[in-house]
């Protein structure tokens, strides 16, 4: 796979609007769909560029940002925007990428024309991305949300730090030109999403598909739950729509008290910690059509909560491997296990389903899963689980097929300002044996991991517990999502 959509050009997607809209929160989400899609997407944050010109425990003089700054400013701002505009066309030119994210204030329409412009001569579309913010309430929120970490603002009050930051960027930044410039390309997102503006955006299929996923999106905070069914009286069976056995319906019991339990939990945890005194969210609970997740999801629905069905939702097709052990596969089919050694993710065996297959059967899934407002309980096969955890949490297509969900175990995603978090909540009196994974599976040629899954990149991961417990109940526990770390510097950007 090239990461390339040779019908759809290069693009620079050049972000504009002050501190604290969410232009880089946009930027990674972004980022990560028209990575889901395949197309080779990096962002440059030009705040990293200019931490790295001005040295660790450097600082940019006061008039940085004005538009009649002194000569030494200009001449570092140049030499900042130079390397990192170098950076960008070494990687659409040299490292086949396709679409490159310039994550930036750009405050003037001249220098977005210039921007333009220079593009242009290396051949590069560009389309312009503002994220602009008048709602008081929605600033200050993002701004205590996102920019208050600096240890400038440590102990102070929350809403007092976010107003004195706000002052520190209009002082900062005097000079800000929202988008109204016809000849260029862009989309104007005003509060976060609830308006959209668009000019001359219509040039190409990714144009349309970035359109697409930001008319999707919203910025309200809502966890996102995974979970396996309960095991089949069939349970090496993909054809066979099994129901429940004994010990799965024992299992969705426990598991459904465990959900909401732990919301319950976390809300009395909020409240305790100086939080405000608000009911849940609502609870929707999504599955697939086969026997064993509906009836899984029966609990919830007895108890009130809206269950809905999703028939992309279906395990993969494991083809002519459904019910062979991997020591028949490796005999039977040879050639077709060592071309799944090469590419477990793209190669597909006779008759079955690849996870790129599986991916895009799920594409319908993932813009409903951005625009659910409530929070979301999804019950679905491991190899669905997969994928939809992969697309939240930014991992590599190569991590996917390894990835584990033990079902003493729900996951939770919990929105974050710049890459989703996640941690695993342990389901208590488990019988050990509904614990591994689907036997249904495909799991050759896949090594044997003991009891880790690989890490979403660039590093962290989902884990299982060599021993389940069956006893002790277990509080939850943060998955390490480093993919976070990587944009943590962000967190006091002026750019």
């Amino acid at each position: 796979m090239s990461g390339r959509l040779f019908h759809s050009g290069r693009i620079a997607i050049v972000m504009v609007g002050l501190p604290a809209r969410g232009k880089t929160h946009i930027a990674v989400s972004l980022a990560r769909y028209l990575g889901w899609l395949g197309v080779k997407t990096r962002i440059f944050h030009l705040g990293d560029y200019r931490r790295a010109t001005v040295g660790q425990g450097g600082h940019v003089p006061e008039d940085y940002f004005y538009p009649n700054a002194s000569p030494a400013s200009v001449v570092l701002r140049q030499k900042i925007l130079k390397k990192c505009r170098e950076d960008i066309y070494g990687w659409l030119n040299h490292e086949n990428g396709q679409v490159a994210i310039y994550d930036a204030v750009n405050p003037t329409a001249s220098g977005r024309r210039s921007l333009a412009k220079e593009f242009a001569k290396h051949d590069v579309q560009t389309l312009f991305l503002e994220s602009y913010v008048d709602d008081d309430n929605l600033l200050r929120e993002n701004a205590r949300n996102v920019k208050i970490g600096s240890p400038d603002f440590a102990k102070m009050d929350p809403d007092e730090a976010a107003q004195l930051y706000l002052k520190r960027i209009e002082t900062k930044i005097p000079t800000f030109e929202t988008m109204d410039e016809k000849e260029l390309n862009y989309i104007k997102m005003i509060n976060a999403g609830q308006t959209f503006f668009y000019n001359n955006v219509s040039f190409n299929y990714l144009s349309h598909r970035i359109v697409f996923y930001l008319t999707n999106t919203h910025i309200k905070s809502r966890a996102t739950f995974f979970v396996r069914p309960g095991t089949a009286t069939e349970e090496d069976s993909y054809k066979a729509d099994a129901p429940l056995s004994e010990e799965g319906l024992k299992y969705a019991n426990v598991m459904t008290e465990t959900v909401i339990k732990h919301r319950e939990q976390e809300r009395a945890s909020r409240i305790a910690s100086g939080g405000s005194d608000v009911p849940l969210r609502p609870l929707t609970v999504w599955c697939s059509t086969r026997m064993r997740t509906l009836q899984t999801a029966d609990n919830f629905k007895e108890r009130g909560y809206k269950v809905r069905q999703r028939s992309q939702m279906a395990e993969i097709n494991p083809g002519v491997c459904e019910r062979l052990s991997e020591r028949a596969i490796r005999r039977l089919y040879p050639e077709e296990v060592e071309k799944h050694e090469l590419d477990p993710y793209h190669h597909r065996y006779p008759r079955a389903e690849s996870y790129h297959d599986l991916a895009v059967r799920l594409e319908p899934i993932i813009l409903e899963l951005e625009r659910e407002q409530n929070d979301l309980l999804i019950i679905a096969h491991e190899s669905v689980l997969r994928v939809l955890y992969a697309y939240l949490m930014h991992c590599s297509t190569m991590d996917i097929p390894n990835l584990k969900f033990p079902r003493n175990e729900i996951i939770e995603v919990i929105p974050s300002a710049y890459q989703n978090e996640a941690k695993r909540i342990h389901i208590p009196g488990l019988d050990p044996k509904t614990v591994p994974g689907s036997p249904e599976d495909i799991r050759i040629p896949v090594p044997d991991s003991g009891a880790d899954t690989p890490a979403p990149l660039p590093g962290g991961g989902l884990t299982a517990p060599a021993t389940p417990s069956i006893t002790v109940e277990k509080p939850p526990e943060r998955v390490v999502n480093t993919a976070a770390e990587a944009v943590r510097d962000k967190i006091t950007d002026e750019d």
